[in-house]
């Protein structure tokens, strides 16, 4: 073994020292490698300050950046140097050059004296006033290393802050009514040069809703008075003096103007009056009538007379852009009257809408993991101002084939042909006004949908579903969505001879094609962090389903499958799911991402199980990674071939699954992954798949588990996904032998998908 890793390491060196001879050749006459930058940091015992955290903030803004080397070896310069210098800018020796290999960092770029003035201001501006840093180079071989001592000063912290003003001028007044919970300034956090900045940022948002259009961040003059001798300072804030008199005073709105059908190539002057009407309080200018004036007027949030306020304008540009009318939108203010004192702004909006009709059609295959491969197709027609108040009103058809070379599932082809009609309206349709000014505009859905399913071997499903539904965005992120009516019935017809003989002689098979009709409610929130750069974010999405309380009153039932509507089985059940995401960036391109799904379905009265098209299934290529769809679950059981290929679907009432994923980079757009999934689904009756397949307190012993390795091909637009998943825990092995290891490579599955998994 010891042999064994010195030849190892041997080998190491020798194609190391191959790489470096490689490139040490071809460096021009009098140059090196830039290794990188090295720091010493000197300072006072009372200085507690952390050296690490110091280095790394030098390291982040030290330039220029070393090649990128593994153990050692600037692989990506070798690579650079091995393809040479192609001839031409474009083909496939410059293409390979620039992704395989890296332009060398030589030495002659190494600038430390300005890298050392670069660090000490920084540090100065975080608060380290008496720093002093000097830098040179150490040359070793065919590398050259920057240098540099940091003579760190002690840490100066905030002691007061304050504004130097009069309040009794109407600017005065209006910042100190400014409220201080979010001031970026605070007494006792050490000083720092980006807070003041932040804090000057703040006012002057602050300021400009509050009617001050003309103020700027650039009319606050700060200074530091850092005499106190214990390094604490004093932040003081003034008004320039060369601030102009339009900065000081708040400014209303006079008027508001609409060009809803602006073109950049004929412009209206704005003073054009011919085809100008009035309505709310609003100039328009619409002379071809394209546009209803309440959908117009809907978007503004603000009214004549009212405080200019930049988060009321800028919820206005986000709402027209929001209605997928308009394919450019802009705004200006003119000052009206005085333009030394000026008190007044006229408003124009230009919008200029996309075309109104348009048409696309989509084409594409697929392999699913349940053994199915085959092909789809759909047109899409859309209006997206049908009744001139920002109406979208699209018309879908589809159609798919599925096919399978199982054994078991052959010739069981399945064939899909459906349409869909649906008006979103821009607004909150109700019998009820409810008044709204959210950045987004609310929107009001009503669809109509039809789907003929036919399972070659087996029967005939018809689907019909209405729904009407509300969505609305509190905030960037935070959405809702709302459906007070959900209808869904499907029948089975056509039976194969075959099937029909099934269904007579299995009562299970005879109440999975029963007729149902699903009455129901259902709401849902979604949330996420609002900066999904940022190192940590969050991800959450609650469900809330119901159905058949309504008819449960008038049509009491307490045995399933008794209670029938129109000639259908309706169904009465609640169910609720929660999805949360956590992920953490832990390098550049390096996340650690975390997902957990739980899920409680009550089936009651009328209902044995939940619908199965409401039933929650588990795993495939977004979920168990080492598990097809339909082979898992629910708890114990192993689906048998009957169920896989008679059921519509293999799921249960109850869920829990848990995901974790290290994502890396590999090279270029190509990206890697190693995971680990667990959990299982459940029923609440016996009914469908027995005892084994029901929720009980040892829930935690059918829980499965399977690890995988992934490969993630992104190319901007589109993710192309490639995961190996191993089964390490598998629930309907006998009791004692759920965990096989030994299996694991053996029963891999493969998953193919676009996009990420969650």
């Amino acid at each position: 073994m010891m042999l064994l890793k010195a030849k190892s390491i041997v080998l190491l060196m020798g194609i190391g020292c191959m790489v470096s001879c490689s490139i040490r050749k071809h460096l021009p006459p009098g140059t090196q490698l830039y290794k990188g930058a090295e720091f010493t940091v000197v300072k006072d015992s009372a200085n507690k300050t952390s050296d690490k955290s110091i280095k790394k903030q030098l390291a982040t803004i030290s330039s220029p950046k070393p090649n990128k080397r593994i153990l050692g070896y600037p692989y990506r310069v070798w690579f650079w140097y091995l393809i040479g210098e192609p001839k031409k800018e474009t083909g496939l020796k410059s293409w390979l050059r620039n992704r395989l290999g890296e332009e060398p960092v030589l030495s002659t770029v190494v600038n430390t004296k300005a890298n050392a003035i670069n660090f000490e201001n920084h540090l100065i501006n975080k608060g380290f006033f008496d720093t002093k840093s000097s830098g040179d180079t150490t040359v070793k071989g065919h590398w050259v290393t920057a240098n540099y001592k940091v003579n760190l000063g002690m840490p100066y912290h905030v002691n007061n802050f304050s504004w130097i003003i009069d309040t009794s001028s109407e600017i005065g007044k209006s910042i100190k009514r400014i409220p201080d919970q979010d001031i970026a300034i605070k007494k006792g956090d050490q000083f720092d040069l980006d807070n003041v900045k932040a804090e000057r940022t703040r006012v002057d948002l602050a300021l400009k809703n509050r009617g001050y259009y003309y103020f700027s961040p650039e009319f606050i003059k700060a200074w530091v008075d850092s005499s106190n001798h214990n390094y604490t300072v004093d932040v003081f804030f003034k008004l320039k003096e060369e601030t102009p008199v339009s900065a000081v005073i708040p400014q209303r709105i006079r008027s508001i103007t609409i060009f809803p059908n602006y073109s950049l190539l004929i412009p209206p002057p704005d003073t054009a009056k011919t085809g100008m009407e009035v309505y709310n309080g609003m100039y328009i200018r619409d002379t071809v009538h394209n546009f209803n004036y309440p959908f117009l007027t809907r978007s503004i949030t603000y009214r004549p007379g009212n405080l200019y306020r930049a988060n009321a304008q800028n919820r206005t540009l986000s709402r027209f852009v929001n209605t997928n009318v308009f394919k450019f939108v802009k705004n200006r203010y003119e000052i009206y009257g005085d333009t030394i004192v000026p008190r007044w702004l006229d408003v124009y909006y230009y919008l200029t809408p996309l075309p109104k009709k348009n048409i696309q059609g989509e084409v594409g295959a697929f392999i699913k993991s349940n053994s199915y491969t085959g092909a789809q197709a759909s047109v899409t027609w859309k209006n997206r101002n049908a009744f001139k108040g920002g109406e979208q009103l699209a018309f879908r058809m589809y159609g798919s084939y599925e096919a399978s070379t199982t054994d078991s599932l052959n010739k069981n082809n399945n064939f899909r042909v459906g349409g869909e009609l649906s008006l979103t309206l821009p607004r909150f349709v109700t019998p009820f006004k409810i008044r709204d000014s959210f950045s987004f505009p609310p929107k009001t859905t009503i669809l109509l949908g039809y789907e003929w399913m036919r399972k070659q071997a087996l029967y005939t499903k018809n689907y019909m579903r209405l729904q009407y539904d509300f969505t609305w965005r509190e905030s960037i992120n935070k959405t809702h969505r709302f459906a007070p009516i959900s209808i869904t019935y499907n029948t089975t017809t056509a039976y194969s001879p075959e099937y029909k003989v099934l269904v007579d002689l299995v009562p299970v098979l005879k109440v999975a094609n029963l007729p149902e009709l699903i009455v129901g409610s259902f709401y849902s929130y979604t949330y996420h962090t609002r900066n999904t750069r940022a190192r940590n974010v969050f991800y959450f999405n609650g469900n809330l389903d119901a159905a058949g309380n309504i008819i449960g009153l008038f049509n009491k039932v307490t045995t399933p499958f008794t209670g029938k509507v129109f000639n259908a089985y309706f169904a009465q059940f609640l169910k609720a799911d929660v999805d949360m995401r956590y992920s953490m960036k832990l390098a550049e391109k390096w996340h650690w991402v975390n997902r957990m799904i739980v899920g409680v379905g009550l089936p009651y009265n009328n209902s044995a199980y939940l619908p199965f098209t409401k039933q929650f299934i588990i795993g495939g290529a977004n979920s168990l990674r080492g598990f097809e769809v339909r082979e898992l679950g629910p708890g114990r059981v192993k689906t048998t071939v009957l169920q896989q290929y008679y059921y519509p679907q293999i799921g249960g009432d109850y869920k829990l699954e848990l995901n974790t994923e290290l994502r890396f980079p590999v090279a270029g757009k190509l990206n890697g992954a190693t995971f680990i999934d667990a959990g299982n689904v459940w029923t609440k009756d016996p009914l469908l798949y027995g005892q084994e397949g029901v929720l009980t307190k040892q829930f935690l012993k059918d829980i499965a588990v399977d690890a995988g390795l992934g490969l993630r091909l992104d190319i901007t637009f589109l993710v192309v996904r490639f995961d190996v998943g191993f089964p390490l825990r598998i629930p309907y092995n006998e009791r004692g032998k759920e965990w096989d290891f030994g299996n694991a490579f053996k029963n891999a599955v493969y998953n193919i998908a676009i996009g990420y998994p969650f």
